[in-house]
This record gives structure tokens, C-alpha cells and sequence, in this order.
């Protein structure tokens, strides 16, 4: 008889890249919390320890810090090891690690007549460094995690994977093209990847997390000195008929269900946790 609860999680390795953001570390709770053997694997060990300590005080199950940068495939190898030899082989790859950056970011959201003698604040005025950060750490810092990861899932024949993508790639945001496009070319890998995996039984999905306060876009949704919105962040409110931002905790029941035997058929979607903002036309 199938069960239809996440029971079957317990004892299961999951590892989650970006572990000690507000995303990830909310991520790693709600595994443990459902039974999980978590390895929260950042760029910090000190701060992967503490969310770890932090979360396994909680819930009392094994909750690792494991420091591993993204980027940096000897680094992710090291890591791997690390993972097997204290919590055993890795059954899930959450794909935490991203964000966004000012470098990458417009200071005008259009182009208008006035501008044409001074382009510096729009798309003419970005740096292609700004671009290569960006779609390095959400896109390339997708792909190696996945490469060293699942490498022992695709031998065991049996795995998930789940990628965080965004809301941007739907629907870009003015402002913001590294990032969204970035986004876009993870949405295209998750399909892809779960074409390739899906002879071997390892599953790979998605979630669109739309419009939650995060420490990489903050600066944008909020005034840094009143703490009210910004005119940004009152067009993303909205925008969102729910009529307000996402919560870290929001997009667990969604992550848990991709990666469970819940979801056993289900591979290369993409969900979107948004509170209606990809089904709002704005009438």
C-alpha cells in the first residue's frame, strides 16, 4: 500500500549546496525535521556548522556542516567523500546555491529618450564581470554540484535532484537580466537533466520560488534606512494576488513532495511557489 506521507524520507542523505542562506538552512530544516540525514554544504564552514548545530539541536536527527565551494570541482569532490564516510551514500541534491548581485543589476528599469546622452545606469552601463559572476554561481554552481553528486545516485540507480530556479525565469524582472536569464538556463538544464537521468531512475525537478526577502534581494524590495518597501517592492506586492511575499518556510511541502515517492513519476517540471504571480496579468 502506497503511504501518503513523507515517512518515507527517514534516514535518507540529502545534501543541500547553500545550506547556511535563509532558503537553504529553512530547506535543511524541514528534511531533518521529516527524517532526513542532512549535509548542509557552503561556501563557510563556520557558518554551515552553525545552522547545522542549530538545526540538529531541533530535531535531533544528523545534521552535518560540510564546507564546499560551488565552483570548484576538487572542492565539491572533497566534499562528497566527507558526506559518504559520516552519513552514508547521498539519496537527494538540493541545488541551493545562487543569487543575484548589484554589478549585474540596472539602476533604470527602461530606456528612455531623455537617456540617450548618459546610458550609464541601464544595460549599455553593465560590465560583462557582472554577468559572468552571476551566471557562474547560479548556473555553473548548478551543473558541478549535479556532476559530483549524483554521480553515486546514477550508479544505485535511484535519486532526486531539485534545482532552485525563480520566478525570473518565467517572467524577467526589469533591472535584473543576469539573474533571470541565469534562472532561464537552469529551468532548460532541469528538463534536459531529467531526460538524461531518467533511464537510471534519478529524478530531476524544479521550484520557481517567486517574491521572498532574501539576503541577496533585499537591497532591491526594501529601504535600507526606513525599512519601508520600495516603490519595487510595492509593484511585487501588487503583482502577487496573494498580496504578499513568500515565506522560506512556503516552499518545504513543495521541495519534500519533488523529492519524495510521492512525486515518483514526476520529473522535469518546473513549480512555481508564488503566491499567483505567474497567473496574474496585473487586471
Amino acid at each position: 500500500m502506497v503511504k501518503y506521507d513523507f515517512s518515507g524520507m527517514k534516514g535518507k542523505v540529502c545534501v543541500i549546496t547553500g545550506g547556511a542562506g535563509v532558503i537553504g538552512a529553512t530547506l535543511a530544516e524541514g528534511y531533518s525535521a521529516a527524517g532526513c540525514k542532512v549535509a548542509i554544504a557552503d561556501l563557510s564552514k563556520e557558518a554551515a556548522d552553525k545552522v547545522a548545530a542549530d538545526i540538529a539541536g531541533r530535531t535531533k536527527n544528523a545534521v552535518i556542516g560540510i564546507q564546499a565551494n560551488v565552483l570548484d570541482k576538487v572542492s565539491l569532490g572533497k566534499a562528497n567523500e566527507e558526506i559518504k564516510s559520516r552519513l552514508g551514500m547521498i539519496d537527494i541534491l538540493i541545488n541551493c546555491a545562487g543569487g543575484n548581485s548589484p554589478k549585474a543589476t540596472t539602476a533604470k528599469e527602461f530606456i528612455e529618450k531623455g537617456d540617450l546622452g548618459e546610458l550609464a545606469g541601464t544595460f549599455f552601463g553593465l560590465e560583462l564581470e557582472g554577468f559572468d559572476k552571476i551566471f557562474d554561481l547560479n548556473f555553473k554552481g548548478t551543473i558541478l554540484p549535479t556532476m559530483v553528486f549524483s554521480r553515486d545516485m546514477v550508479n544505485a540507480s535511484g535519486g532526486a535532484i531539485l534545482n532552485i530556479s525563480s520566478m525570473n525565469s518565467f517572467r524577467p524582472l526589469t533591472k535584473i537580466p543576469a539573474y533571470s536569464a541565469a534562472k532561464a538556463s537552469i529551468n532548460n538544464f532541469t528538463q534536459w537533466l531529467a531526460v538524461h537521468m531518467a533511464k537510471v531512475n534519478v529524478r530531476v525537478n524544479a521550484v520557481a520560488p517567486g517574491f521572498f526577502v532574501t539576503n541577496q534581494n533585499r537591497f532591491l524590495l526594501t529601504d535600507e534606512k526606513t525599512g519601508q518597501l520600495t516603490p519595487r517592492g510595492n509593484k511585487i506586492i501588487n503583482g502577487t494576488p496573494m498580496g504578499k511575499f513568500g515565506e522560506p518556510a512556503d516552499l518545504v511541502g513543495t521541495a519534500l513532495f519533488l523529492t519524495s515517492d510521492l512525486s515518483k513519476f514526476i520529473t522535469g517540471v518546473i513549480i512555481p511557489v508564488d503566491g499567483g504571480f505567474s497567473a496574474y496579468s496585473g487586471v
